[in-house]
């Protein structure tokens, strides 16, 4: 196929989790031309089976990620403000056992860092929790407990934020074809074909850029693109949660799994509890992944480790159980100790056709959307700004 004279859009996104209707919205409020093609509907992927935290990135301080938790904090204050209806603030508890690993001196430290690199915003204050609290604690175990840190975080309806990106980008004029399934492409001098189905039917579009935003399916997307993009090696790791009857009246708490030491959130959800996550390798069809029996009986025996009440609960009593899966890169490390940092991916150093996005967080979506965008300006003709999305106010679609 020729190169085009004109393009259909300078944008096409492929995949409509938060990723790609973050770069939709990104990419209209520049004001380009932007379509997004989804397979089934937005956020039927991992974008509605994750931890639905839009959380600072306290954990990733142990491995000495300052950075990526001044992001997630400064993107957390942002979406506060943003999506009110969609991204509440709530109450955080570390409880402190004998055996826990991480000591009370070290969250002291890393809460401390925690509140530094959040500005001294008073979102980001932390306190040990009196003793006479402990036992207001939704009936956590207090044998043994030593200390108990209270901090805040940030709870969103994971589906429900990805709707309302994509809103917002179809207010600024990006279109949005769904459900409609990407067959294959061309990446020619400048640009590219891309080739899909609607309706069982086969139809064309050009785009002067075609966004790779396809989650657990990126690498599957490239082997129908030609000439040949070579990927990245991955591994997909399954984060499972589990809901049972319930409920946690003071917050949610961070727990650290008595098999292994990881961490593992206990948290309301939908006047019930859900509790996550786990970290298996994946292998597969992205669309089979589901929860295993060692995970649900993984996820029951931290929580019920910390609140005896539970423990007659079994794995048939569960409310529902759910799984997503996560892009990391390839390595033999466990997969807690892997970079969350996001990879983009391009096809070429110059005059970029394709960007592939590896990874990403659903806290910093917006930002790894102006990544994004940044990233591809040299590869798109100039175009009027309609707006910046750090004041777009985000609404439930």
């Amino acid at each position: 196929m020729m190169d085009p004279t004109e393009f259909d859009f300078d944008i096409l996104i492929i995949g409509g989790g938060i990723h790609g209707v973050g770069v939709a919205q990104a990419a209209a409020a520049e004001g380009y031309s932007v379509c997004l093609l989804e397979q089934q509907s937005l956020a039927s992927g991992t974008s509605s089976r994750s931890s639905k935290l839009i959380h600072g990135g306290l954990r990733y301080l142990e491995t000495a990620r300052f950075h990526l938790v001044h992001e997630c904090l400064r993107e957390r204050s942002l979406l506060l403000k943003l999506a009110p209806e969609l991204v509440r603030l709530q109450p955080f508890y570390i409880p402190i056992y004998p055996d826990t690993r991480r000591r009370p001196w070290q969250l002291q430290l890393g809460l401390s860092l925690y509140y530094l690199l959040g500005g001294l915003n008073r979102d980001c204050r932390f306190h040990r929790l009196p003793r006479r609290q402990w036992s207001t604690l939704d009936g956590l175990d207090t044998r043994g407990l030593q200390q108990v840190f209270q901090y805040w975080d940030a709870q969103t309806d994971d589906a429900a934020l990805t709707r309302a990106v994509m809103k917002s980008a179809i207010t600024m004029g990006a279109r949005l074809l769904m459900p409609a399934r990407f067959s294959h492409a061309q990446l020619l001098n400048a640009g590219c074909a891309i080739h899909y189905q609607v309706a069982g039917a086969l139809r064309c579009c050009t785009a002067r850029v075609v966004v790779n935003a396809a989650g657990p399916w990126i690498n599957q997307v490239l082997e129908k693109i030609t000439p040949r993009v070579t990927p990245l090696p991955i591994d997909l790791v399954q984060g499972t949660h589990i809901i049972v009857a319930g409920r946690l009246q003071q917050g949610f708490y961070y727990l650290e799994a008595p098999s292994d030491q990881r961490a593992v959130f206990a948290m309301p959800w939908q006047d019930h509890i859900m509790i996550g996550t786990t970290e298996t390798i994946f292998q597969g069809d992205p669309a089979q992944v589901t929860p295993t029996h060692a995970e649900i009986r993984y996820l029951l025996e931290t929580f019920t480790h910390y609140f005896p009440a539970f423990r007659a609960v079994q794995e048939e009593q569960l409310i529902s159980s759910f799984a997503g899966l996560r892009v990391l890169s390839a390595g033999r490390r466990q997969a807690s100790h892997r970079s969350r940092e996001t990879i983009l991916h391009p096809d070429r150093a110059q005059g970029t056709r394709l960007l592939s996005i590896y990874g990403g967080k659903l806290t910093a979506y917006r930002a790894t959307a102006a990544t994004v965008i940044a990233r591809l300006k040299n590869s798109l003709p100039p175009r009027q700004k309609i707006a910046d999305t750090t004041h777009i106010p985000l609404t439930p679609a």
